[in-house]
């Protein structure tokens, strides 16, 4: 197994960043939807159900994909043997910053759910607050990798 995955590493190197790149476009477009959401639209209006429209296949066919190949190919690279030094640090803290934004994930998709039962209860600068998050998530996993500290 070691042996097909170190062939095929090149492959699920490239379609692991792809899938990264899609998934943080959505983890930091869907925030801001849901800022002009709350700011510029009332339950009820035409202006509302696009806005859901727009939420929903952000979420459903971009984001939630993206989020099971970066799942499915960060896997495969973690055990494609010689690439992870389990005795460093940044294994740990890239892997603690992959859990909270697969956290942040679930949490824009119950978000989206309260935009559809007309529930919502937060302001837009509480989105813009929360749409730091996936910043600040992804520097620790970008120096983590490149460092390897």
């Amino acid at each position: 197994m070691g042996d097909l995955l170190a062939s095929i590493y090149p492959w699920t190197k490239s379609l692991h960043i792809v899938a990264v790149l899609t998934w943080m476009a959505g983890l930091f477009y869907l925030p801001r939807l849901f800022v002009y959401h709350t700011e510029r639209v009332t339950v009820g209006e035409p202006t509302d159900e696009l806005f859901q429209t727009m939420e929903m296949k952000l979420f459903k066919y971009i984001m939630n994909p993206s989020l099971i190949a970066v799942w499915l190919f960060g896997l495969l690279l973690v055990f494609t043997p010689g690439l992870v030094d389990w005795w460093s640090i940044w294994p740990y803290t890239k892997g603690a910053a992959i859990i909270a934004m697969t956290w942040f994930h679930m949490w824009l998709g119950i978000r989206r759910k309260e935009f559809v039962a007309g529930t919502n209860a937060r302001s837009g600068r509480a989105f813009r607050m929360m749409n730091e998050v996936p910043t600040i998530l992804m520097l620790v996993i970008v120096f983590s990798v490149v460092f390897k500290f």
